[in-house]
This record gives structure tokens, C-alpha cells and sequence, in this order.
């Protein structure tokens, strides 16, 4: 059910979405073909990577293994302005696998993310807003050893619904205040839902101490404040910073414990085909349990919160289509 929810409530706002704009369109006057200076009010476009790496070895007396490496990127965006309304929309989708030697073939990097955002203009720099945001990955993660799933599609997914103020001082910055969000993490797999996964309430137990299997709960709502900052800009020529930092506090629980998701990627433009990225991914929540060795003996040995990081660094071909 919670499945099925989420996807209607994708395919509702993609519909939301693309309906109106022949909708707005009708209500715009006609342009004469010699009008060149109308600038048109939807603008659409956006950028697909592909990056490799690769290592072979061959009596190699240092030692190591041969890898080849696959990172595929694609950011789609639809942006709207006319008089004091805007509608600005993303999907953002990353794959990845990396093959060892000897070993399979191995998944490295899974993301999907659509947000959408409407606002009116209230000012000359801020606007009321309404914006909704959806995560989730696209394909099953395993264990190395291909045993146990950790986590799969809708399992999980960040969903977050957020009334407030945008403020966007020019073209490279917009800080989005919404005191009144909701956030929902939804996890479909009713296995990982009985585990506990993502926050969400773990199966009931037993006289025994045993999980009743089926009895975790697949969705954990939360409501608070919401803080969204977004930045790009062109540091030097060719070189593009882009910045996303979101903050959510819970008022109904910890409401001090903050968490955060940051992303940094820079952007280097060789030429019209060939670039170079640097990501950086850090995110904190305090409800997110992960492996913690506490004894300090190398084991894995207790689950607790911890920044998680991730890093990529890739060279490869990309196209950028308006």
C-alpha cells in the first residue's frame, strides 16, 4: 500500500507538472516571429555523464587487482517563470557498478531524486513556496557476499512536503525556510521493516524475544522545520561549484538533534564532450543506525548514528542539451 502511495504520488505530481504547462501556455498571447527579444517562459534542458575507470594488472610484483569501473549521471530540469509564479523541477538519477577482479560485478553508487517547487513572488527577493522532495534508489543493494539485502526501491524513501518562504537573491543562491515540513521515510520491504531499518519501528517480539515477522511498521512520519540551500556558481572558467545542503529538525522528537544532508560537486569542463567531477556526499540522522565498532578491536560489534560519507571522483564523457 505504502508502494503504491508513493508512486501515485510521483506520477501525480509529474502529472501535476507537465499538464499545466500546456494549460499555462494557452493563456500566453501570441508572439509575433519578429518579437526575438520574448524570451521564452519554460526552460528546459539538462546534462548526462558517463565516467570510467579502469586498472589491469599483469605480473604485477607490487601487488593489486584489476577494476573497471562505470559511474552514469543524468539531472534533468523544467523550469517555468511568468509574472510572480515560478515552478522549478529536477530528477536526478545516479548508477554506478565496479568490477573487481575475480570477484562479480558489484553496485557503487545508486540515487534517485525528483523535487519539485512552485513559488510567488512576495518581493523582490523572496517568495511563497511549496516544494516537495522524493529519494530513493532504483535497484536492490546487497552484502558482499550477495546473502542479505540492505536496502532496495522505496526501500528506502525520503519524502518531504514543505510550506514556506524562498529567498533568492540572485542567481546563484536560493535558501528555502519552511517551518512547517513534513517528512515521511517510507520502507516497503516489510524484512527490513521488521529489522528496524531507516529509523522506522522494528517487529514486535515475542514471550520468547523472537521478531513476530510482518509486525515492523513501513512508514515513520515525522514534522518540523525545514531548511533547503541551494548554490551554483562558476568559480573559475569552465570550473562549476554546486552546492545542496538540507536541514530537518523533528519537533515531536529531539527536536536539537538536527539532521543533514550536504552535497558538493565540482565541475570541470574539458571540452564540449569530456569532463571531470569531484562529489561529496555527507549526511548525519541521529534515527539511521549504522555498523560502529565500540570496543576498538576492529569488529563490527553494535549499530549506532554516525556521519556517513561518500566520495566520488570521475573523468568521462558528457553532454549538455537545452
Amino acid at each position: 500500500m505504502i508502494k503504491h502511495f508513493l508512486r501515485s504520488t510521483i506520477l501525480l505530481a509529474l502529472l501535476i507538472n507537465f499538464c499545466v504547462a500546456p494549460a499555462v501556455a494557452q493563456d500566453v498571447p501570441a508572439i509575433p516571429a519578429d518579437t526575438a527579444a520574448v524570451r521564452n517562459i519554460w526552460d528546459f534542458g539538462g546534462t548526462g555523464t558517463v565516467n570510467f575507470s579502469q586498472v589491469s594488472l599483469n605480473n604485477w610484483a607490487a601487488g593489486g587487482q584489476s577494476a573497471l569501473s562505470v559511474l552514469g549521471i543524468l539531472n534533468l530540469y523544467t523550469n517555468y517563470k511568468k509574472g510572480k509564479n515560478t515552478w522549478n523541477n529536477t530528477l536526478d538519477l545516479t548508477y554506478g557498478s565496479v568490477k573487481l577482479q575475480d570477484q562479480r560485478l558489484q553496485k557503487s553508487d545508486d540515487r534517485a531524486e525528483l523535487n519539485l517547487k512552485y513559488g510567488r513572488q512576495a518581493s523582490s527577493k523572496w517568495y511563497y513556496t511549496g516544494q516537495l522532495n522524493v529519494r530513493t534508489q532504483l535497484t536492490p543493494t546487497y552484502t558482499s557476499t550477495r546473502d542479505t539485502i540492505l536496502s532496495d526501491f522505496l526501500s528506502p524513501a525520503f519524502v518531504l512536503a514543505s510550506i514556506g518562504m524562498d529567498y533568492k537573491p540572485n542567481a546563484k543562491l536560493s535558501v528555502f525556510i519552511s517551518p512547517f515540513t513534513g517528512k515521511f521515510t517510507a520502507v516497503y520491504s516489510q524484512r527490513l521493516a521488521d529489522i528496524g531499518y531507516f529509523g522506522v519501528q522494528p517487529a514486535d517480539k515475542d514471550a520468547e524475544g523472537n521478531p513476530i515477522p510482518g509486525t515492523g511498521e513501513r512508514l515513520r512520519e515525522e514534522f518540523g522545520g525545514f531548511v533547503n540551500v541551494r548554490f551554483k556558481h562558476e568559480i573559475f572558467k569552465n570550473v562549476t561549484l554546486q552546492s545542496k545542503a538540507d536541514l530537518f529538525s523533528n519537533y515531536l522528537h529531539n527536536a536539537k538533534n538536527i539532521d543533514l544532508s550536504w552535497e558538493n560537486m565540482v565541475d570541470f569542463k574539458v571540452n564540449k564532450l569530456l569532463s571531470a567531477s569531484v562529489f561529496l556526499h555527507m549526511i548525519y540522522d541521529d534515527d539511521v543506525m549504522v555498523d560502529v565498532d565500540r570496543s576498538g578491536d576492529g569488529i563490527m560489534d553494535a549499530k549506532g548514528p554516525r556521519l556517513q560519507l561518500k566520495e566520488t571522483l570521475g573523468i568521462g564523457l558528457s553532454y549538455k542539451f537545452d
